[in-house]
């Protein structure tokens, strides 16, 4: 089936220094791989004219928005982690939001998850996604069986631009997405379909 690129959103999940740079406690050691294709799904993302959405994290300085389970990292001797205006809230170095992209803050592993994404989506027209980022069993995952609860006709993860703590959990993750029929394209294939 011929895709609309006009259509397609490309969400770039969670490619910030605190979630993959060596210094940060919550580092995936995986990210760091992943950036050169991040950057280059970008690339062809403009080049088609597609939206591109960045869903990033940037929670509040004393951790009152984040989810129990890290609320630890926000005590006064722990490194804060994604929070707004931080060093580690920035996007990987490669990666730029520019004027006619859509830069989305959210608090929890889903895109969707109390933000207003899917309205902003429905109000551009928009059908399909392309999902890039880390990591997969969090975020990629949560976001993409929301997109297919909410009915996005066409989810894609790129399978070579999103990344897990380790390929085992990685694939076993693509392996569920793709039985809820998702397509888990590489970049180059992705690269490669006509619109």
């Amino acid at each position: 089936m011929a895709e609309d690129w006009k259509q397609t959103a490309l969400l770039v999940i969670d490619m910030q220094k605190d979630f993959i740079e060596d210094w940060s406690p919550v580092a995936l050691k995986a990210g760091k791989d992943i950036v050169p294709n991040v950057v280059k799904a970008v690339e062809i993302a403009r080049e088609r004219g597609m939206l591109i959405v960045w869903v990033v994290r940037e929670n509040d300085l004393l951790g009152r928005d984040v989810e129990l389970f890290r609320r630890h990292y926000y005590t006064e001797k722990k490194a804060k982690i994604g929070c707004k205006g931080s060093e580690g809230a920035a996007l990987v170095d490669g990666l730029v939001i520019k004027e006619e992209d859509y830069k989305l803050v959210k608090t929890r592993f889903s895109a969707f998850f109390a933000t207003h994404l899917h309205s902003v989506l429905h109000a551009a027209g928009i059908h399909n996604l392309v999902i890039t980022g880390i990591q997969t069993p969090n975020c990629i995952r949560q976001t993409v069986f929301d997109a297919v609860a909410l009915d996005y006709p066409k989810v894609t993860v790129i399978v070579d631009a999103t990344a897990a703590a380790t390929p085992d959990v990685h694939q076993a993750n693509l392996f569920d997405m793709e039985n809820v029929g998702v397509a888990t394209p590489t970049l180059q294939e992705w690269s490669e379909a006509k619109a």
